[in-house]
């Protein structure tokens, strides 16, 4: 029988998707086949992974088609997408990721919709009220399959839950915790951060709340994020066990492991201008400014992880204000008094209306002006073209042609069907002086719906996904900075540009991650934050070592 442990949370962002990783790690580092399940997100962070019918056919990660080309597909329908979370957890397991991990996917795109990805495969654009009245039941089938399928594979499934398995208005349709909770036959292991205040009542109101078959099922409970003195919460776990007959198996310190973010949830607010990456120590006359738009609808955030963790980066989120910057003169230059090194557009799940919101918040003529480095990633390659085609198809309006910011001779057209893949691009740093230096090639994967062609004289230094000129550079390839020698490139040459004098890649500032093959890895980190501070004794087999 396999055993699954449904890892809930008394909200969101509560550290669910840290416990699940560590755990997949613990037990996979004992010799337990374990795999992570999801059955319904919402996030905009995705990864692109195999179906699970395509799993074992030729081919690697490097090398997708078996075929000696690095960007062939197999199977036209070999890709499909799922939340990073899962990703990460299916790597911190040792196992391949595939889209059964997260059969459900809802990707936000504005306006009250979200893309609805099933099984890897996106289907419509739909508002909320109609994924529950039209789409529900088909999705909790797919998620149901896609459980048992890895539930024949493995000894432990470690499903983690979605928001707060509280919500009442939503038990009879809450497919990531009620329902899993349900065909998995899982038992609950129920989290409660401590840090944003009330954790005994949010405790014991979600108890409380639960429907009687899920209570009967949780058997224990953790609190996370705890800054302080252990003993100080004693009183109030033993009231809280006394009342609920929960019994609270360990308290978390406040600790980040490194894993990515799951969703914008863990960005600076979009209202507001943020920092992260400057507390690493770098001195202000040695350390590089990049400049992100925070975008209303970004997506694959993540990508900017490995920058923002280098020695001496900090990356600066700006807010677009879609209603303008009337008023104040000074503030009509969204990159005044940020003293940008650099500017980086992340990805976007609208391109269309993120450039109508880019424009009103008076970017055009900023980036216009900006001499120094800057880079698209995915739908931030498509903001840096010429113009947009069929743009109705992505946006919410009924424009078909929409003029882009004009940094790069490229124009982008809208198409039904995504591009999804794993794939590998070479690397010719003397295309481009931003990445001068740099040697490949470099991996990572696309997830796009738009084609992008030049009209116009570009170089490719990232081969037909990319596309420069002078000192701006667009790709498709998200995960660009994860690999060393692109970053460590394109950092020396905005240090070169700026005449600061940066750290050397690797000399303090970014912890190793899982795909540098490091002995401490962020699985590993987490692994070791919940080894050391959870009873899993109390869980019984096979989490007792």
């Amino acid at each position: 029988m396999t055993r699954t442990l449904l890892v809930a949370g008394t909200a969101s962002h509560v550290g669910k998707s840290t416990v699940a990783a560590g755990l997949c790690r613990l037990l996979a580092d004992r010799g337990v086949d374990v795999a992570p399940f999801k059955g319904q997100n919402m996030s905009n962070n995705a990864r692109v992974v195999v179906r699970p019918d395509a799993e074992g056919e030729g081919g690697t990660d490097a090398d997708p088609g078996g075929d000696g080309d690095p960007n062939a597909n197999a199977d036209g329908d070999r890709w499909g997408e799922i939340g990073v979370s899962q990703f990460v957890q299916a790597r911190a397991a040792r196992t391949t990721p595939t889209t059964d991990c997260n059969p459900v996917l809802l990707k936000p795109r504005g306006d009250g919709e979200s893309q609805l990805v099933l099984q890897g495969e996106a289907h419509d654009h739909v508002p909320a009220g109609t994924y529950y009245e039209e789409y529900w039941t088909r999705a909790r089938e797919a998620a149901a399959e896609s459980y048992r399928r890895l539930a024949a594979d493995n000894d432990v499934i470690i499903a983690e839950g979605a928001g707060s398995i509280g919500e009442i208005n939503l038990h009879d349709r809450d497919l990531a915790n009620v329902e899993t909770a349900d065909f998995a036959d899982a038992d609950i292991l129920l989290l409660v951060d401590i840090e944003r205040g009330g954790a005994f009542a949010s405790l014991y109101g979600t108890i409380e709340l639960v429907p009687d078959d899920l209570r009967d099922r949780i058997v224990g409970a953790v609190i996370t994020k705890f800054r302080g003195d252990p003993s100080l919460l004693e009183p109030g776990i033993e009231e809280i066990e006394s009342r609920t007959g929960v019994p609270i198996l360990g308290v978390l310190p406040y600790d980040d492991p490194g894993l990515p973010e799951e969703d914008s949830v863990g960005l600076p607010g979009s209202e507001e201008r943020g920092v992260v990456g400057d507390d690493d120590g770098v001195p202000a006359d040695r350390r590089l400014r990049i400049a992100v738009p925070r975008l209303p609808r970004i997506s694959n955030a993540t990508d900017l992880e490995a920058l923002a963790a280098a020695p001496g980066v900090s990356v600066v989120y700006l807010p677009v204000d879609e209603g303008g910057r009337d008023g104040d003169p000074a503030a009509t230059d969204p990159l005044a008094g940020v003293d940008a090194d650099a500017v980086v557009l992340p990805g976007t799940k609208n391109t269309v209306d993120d450039l109508l919101a880019l424009r009103a918040a008076g970017y055009a003529d900023a980036l216009a002006a900006f001499d120094g480095p800057i880079v698209g990633l995915c739908g931030g390659y498509q903001l840096l073209g010429e113009r947009i085609t069929n743009a109705a198809l992505e946006g919410t309006g009924e424009d078909d042609v929409v003029e882009g910011l004009g940094l790069l001779p490229v124009e982008t057209r809208f198409e039904g069907k995504k591009r999804l893949e794993q794939t590998a691009v070479p690397v010719d740093g003397s295309a481009s002086p931003l990445l001068s230096g740099a040697d490949g090639p470099a991996t990572g994967y696309e997830i796009h719906a738009g084609r992008t062609e030049a009209v116009g004289d570009v170089t490719r230094p990232l081969g037909d996904s990319s596309a420069a000129r002078g000192h701006v550079l667009g790709t498709y390839l998200h995960g660009l900075f994860d690999n060393e020698s692109v970053r460590a490139a394109f950092l020396d040459r905005v240090a070169e540009s700026a005449g600061v004098d940066r750290p050397a890649d690797g000399v303090g500032g970014r912890p190793p991650s899982d795909a540098d093959g490091a002995d401490t890895t962020p699985s590993d980190r987490a692994a070791r934050l919940v080894a050391e501070n959870v009873d899993l004794a109390a869980l019984g087999e096979p989490f007792v070592e």
